[in-house]
């Protein structure tokens, strides 16, 4: 039936298959429409999705009718049908060393699965739905582990249909394929669809199909390459909240967005709240609901005073503030303007150096890590770093060096959202590749995956770091060695993020909330350095006006975003 779903089966041929089959991938269903005799059960089937789910009907015969029956509830999705005829399939000559994929050992794994969709900013599933799936020889889980790591970049999901309703057509297909867009080696995907296939070869079938977005070319010149072409089938899926942009004309501008004001955007209009683009290369929006508007700037709103604004900007008056408040800050020293004259002030700094040994010298008014120099411990080293800093700003401040992880928390409402720890940019040794081929290849990787916002520049920093650690940008670095080529975990330079939200100790959740109220601000990102996000230890180095939301996925930032601006449009939001 795969190959005939737009026309009516004769009897015969319906008879050898279960009728309407449904299966429930934990993200949503998957609703068989060559299995049902009557499209009013179609439409009943997916009327019976749940609140937060995507359910997905395929194989549907004359799905312009179905979609007739119901026109103000269902669409046709903007996706085309990719089909690759498995007795046409032929395995590559090499494979690659980089990936190793595999079934899921167990259910734990599946919350890898899961962080690797928030990351990739698809419908999370549920686990046990997931589990119970994979126990069975209808679904297959495979994950695909980084050879040099062995952490999980990838995943992706098959599906039998023989198995599932007695398919004559011998049909398969795949979904939610996924990597890892701050981890994944190049060619995860490519691996994961081939083992997938090779599965089915081996089993005998005799399609896989898959749906993917029209507009996603990386994935379709790689199903391209891989032998598949464009099929009949089409899909349909219901006018939910979760789909709004799929089938409702999106604010113009809206395509534009960096992924820090977009994660908003999306939330906005799935609330039923009014989006316009006002400015899309600063992530302005106007938001609109119930007669009520407020600009935002990514997570900068309206509702942050120009005073709570001012005293982030200045990490001297924040540092100063927030000891008042007796959160604890690290020791520093303020240099007058025009820093490399103030004798007083040097001399203050050296007295730190001495007394608690490297320090960290810094703008203090910046932001994405410009100007900062981490780990001086001497008087040259102490100047070339305060020129440094004073080129950014004429203001500088001096700290104390506190060794621990740099820990970032989100606190929206005065209330702790999401927590996350920052690692600098690194790469992993393939044994063939420079440092400087591997740092080009992970900052490429990175940009993609960020739409430009984040990088790792092969400038003077990045060669000082990798000298320090006894390479050099032409050196082959050795497979599986782990090399940070920055030394600071700022994300537009290439770092990375570990969700850690769940780990936090009491003490940093009280001194994050501490902070936000002594600054008096309703959205910050505080950036603490710990030596567990499990004690009690720590010192909060600065305070973030406009925290990039859509680095903490799948955490409900943008939803408590939305909550703070437009409360009324909390039951609108319903479950996720």
């Amino acid at each position: 039936m795969s190959g005939r779903n737009w026309q009516r089966p004769p009897s015969w041929f319906t008879d050898e298959m279960d009728s309407d089959v449904v299966l429930d991938m934990g993200w949503g269903r998957l609703v068989f429409g060559q299995t049902f005799a009557d499209q009013r059960a179609v439409v009943a089937a997916l009327r019976a999705e749940e609140t937060g789910e995507r359910d997905i009907a395929m194989y549907v015969r004359d799905p312009q009718v179905l979609v007739g029956l119901a026109p103000h509830e269902l669409f046709l999705d903007p996706s085309i049908t990719y089909r690759l005829p498995l007795d046409r399939y032929r395995a590559p000559r090499d494979r690659n060393p980089d990936v190793f994929v595999r079934m899921v050992r167990d259910r734990a794994e599946l919350d890898e699965v899961n962080r690797i969709y928030a990351a990739c900013g698809m419908v999370v599933s549920d686990p046990d739905v997931m589990w119970a799936n994979h126990r069975t020889r209808t679904f297959t889980y495979l994950v695909a582990e980084d050879t040099r790591t062995r952490r999980i970049v990838g995943t992706v999901t098959g599906v039998d249909h023989v198995l599932a309703f007695g398919d004559p057509d011998q049909g398969t297909s795949l979904w939610c394929l996924a990597a890892d867009p701050q981890a994944a080696p190049r060619g995860v995907g490519e691996a994961l669809v081939r083992v997938l296939a090779e599965r089915y070869v081996a089993r005998g079938r005799a399609i896989l199909d898959l749906s993917v977005m029209h507009d996603n070319a990386g994935a379709i010149a790689l199903y391209h390459r891989l032998g598949f072409r464009p099929a009949a089938p089409v899909v349909v899926k219901r006018k939910n909240p979760i789909n709004q942009r799929l089938f409702s004309p999106a604010p113009e501008g809206l395509a534009a967005l960096n992924p820090y004001a977009r994660i908003i955007a999306d939330e906005a209009l799935r609330r039923g709240v009014r989006v316009e683009v006002t400015d899309a290369p600063s992530g302005e929006l106007r938001l609109t609901h119930a007669g009520r508007s407020l600009l935002t700037r990514e997570s900068l709103s309206e509702l942050t005073s120009a005073v709570a604004m001012s005293r982030c900007d200045d990490k001297r008056v924040t540092r100063r503030l927030l000891a008042a408040r007796g959160v604890r800050v690290p020791q520093a020293v303020e240099l007058a303007p025009d820093p490399l004259q103030d004798a007083d002030g040097l001399a203050a700094c050296e007295e730190l150096i001495a007394r608690t040994g490297p320090v960290v010298v810094k703008p203090a008014r910046g932001e994405q890590g410009k100007g900062i120099t981490v780990g001086v411990a001497g008087p040259e080293a102490l100047r070339r770093a305060v020129a440094e800093a004073s080129a950014h700003c004429p203001d500088v401040l001096v700290e104390e060096f506190v060794a621990g992880q740099d820990l970032r928390i989100v606190v929206i409402d005065h209330e702790v959202v999401a927590a996350a720890v920052r690692r600098p940019a690194a790469v992993i040794g393939t044994g063939t590749d420079t440092v400087r081929a591997l740092v080009r290849k992970q900052s490429r990787r990175r940009e993609a995956a960020t739409r430009g916002e984040s990088s790792i520049p092969l400038d003077a920093t990045t060669e000082d770091v990798v000298a320090a650690a006894g390479f050099s940008l032409d050196d082959v670095l050795p497979r599986g060695q782990r090399l940070e080529v920055r030394r600071t975990a700022n994300l537009h330079t290439g770092g990375t993020i570990d969700d850690v939200t769940d780990e936090l100790h009491p003490a940093l959740v009280e001194a994050a909330v501490a902070a936000s109220r002594a600054i008096g601000i309703p959205v910050t990102g505080l950036d603490l350095l710990v030596p567990d996000v499990a004690g009690p230890e720590h010192v909060v180095i600065e305070a973030n006006e406009r925290p990039g939301l859509a680095n903490h996925a799948p955490r409900p930032t943008a939803e408590r975003f939305l909550d703070l601006l437009f409360p009324e449009t909390r039951a609108a939001a319903g479950d996720r």
